[in-house]
C-alpha cells in the first residue's frame, strides 16, 4: 500500500463572501505526476496558494506526509517540502543563474552567523557544496554555460526552466508548477515534458502542475483533476477526462473528443 503524500479534503475559502473553491478533495502519491486543470478562474493558482500557505483555508484541511499544512505559513510549509513556481516568473533578475539557484538552498545551511560574518572553514565548505550542487541542476536543465549571465539576459524559455531548477535546489517532496509551459513554442514545449519527467524519476519529486497545453499535460500527467467555478468536476487518467462530457463541455471542447 502506497502511502498519501499530499491529501486535499473538502478544501473551500471565500473572498468577501464569494466562495472561490468549494468541497475540492484530491489526493497524490509520492513521485506521482498529477494535472490540475479548468478554465480561466476555476481556481487552479488558488488550490496552489493555500497548499502554499499564501492563503488560509476557510474551510477543509491539506496535509503533506501526514502533518497539517493549515496554520504553518509560507516559510514552515517551505521548510515542509512544498516548492512552487509561479505564473509570472519571479527570478531574482539581476542575480546570475547560479546565485538564483543557490539561494533556494539557504533553509539546508546549518553554519551560524558567526561563522559566516568571519568566514570561517564551515562558512566556505557549504558555500562551495551549494555552488557545485546548483551547477549540477543548471547542468540538468541545459542552463550550465549560462551560469554566470544574469537571469534577466535569458530568453524566456530558459527564464522558465532556472525557475524550475531554483524550486528544485529546496530538495522537495512536492513541486507545484503553475503553468510551466506557458509562452513557450512547440520545441521548447517539448524539451520542457522530457525536463519534467526526468526530474520526477531523478529526484523522486511528486509534481503538481496547472497547464493549458493539453499536448503537455495529457502527454506526461499520471492523473489529472478538473476543476470548474471552484469545484472538482473530474478525476482520472487522461484517457478518462479526455472523454467525459463534463470536462469537454466545461473545457476540453468538441475537439478534444
Amino acid at each position: 500500500m502506497v502511502d498519501t503524500l499530499l491529501e486535499v479534503n473538502d478544501l473551500g475559502i471565500q473572498f468577501g463572501g464569494l466562495a472561490a473553491l468549494e468541497r475540492v478533495a484530491f489526493g497524490m502519491e509520492p513521485g506521482e505526476i498529477v494535472g490540475l486543470i479548468g478554465p480561466n478562474g476555476a481556481g487552479k493558482t488558488t488550490v496552489f496558494n493555500l497548499i502554499t500557505g499564501i492563503y488560509p483555508p476557510t474551510s477543509g484541511w491539506i496535509s503533506l506526509d501526514g502533518k497539517r499544512l493549515a496554520g504553518m505559513g509560507t516559510r514552515r510549509i517551505f521548510q515542509q517540502g512544498v516548492a512552487r513556481t509561479f505564473q509570472n516568473i519571479r527570478l531574482f533578475k539581476k542575480m546570475s543563474a547560479l546565485d538564483n539557484a543557490r539561494v533556494a538552498a539557504h533553509n539546508q545551511m546549518t553554519y551560524n552567523p558567526l561563522t559566516g560574518a568571519l568566514r570561517l572553514p564551515g562558512y566556505w565548505r557549504e558555500e562551495a557544496d551549494v555552488t557545485k550542487r546548483a551547477m549540477a541542476m543548471l547542468e540538468i536543465f541545459g542552463l550550465s554555460e549560462y551560469a554566470r549571465e544574469t537571469a534577466s539576459s535569458l530568453p524566456y524559455g530558459r527564464q522558465r526552466r532556472l525557475e524550475i531548477a531554483r524550486a528544485l535546489m529546496s530538495g522537495p517532496k512536492l513541486l507545484l508548477l503553475d503553468e510551466p509551459a506557458a509562452g513557450m513554442n512547440p520545441t521548447e514545449t517539448q524539451s520542457l515534458m522530457s525536463t519534467i519527467r526526468d526530474v520526477r524519476d531523478r529526484f523522486g519529486v511528486a509534481i503538481l502542475l496547472i497547464e493549458h497545453d493539453m499536448r503537455l499535460v495529457m502527454g506526461i500527467c499520471e492523473r489529472l483533476v478538473v476543476l470548474d467555478y471552484g469545484q472538482v468536476i473530474a478525476r482520472g487518467a487522461p484517457g478518462e477526462i479526455r472523454r467525459d462530457e463534463r470536462v469537454v463541455k466545461a473545457y476540453l471542447g468538441g475537439s478534444a473528443v
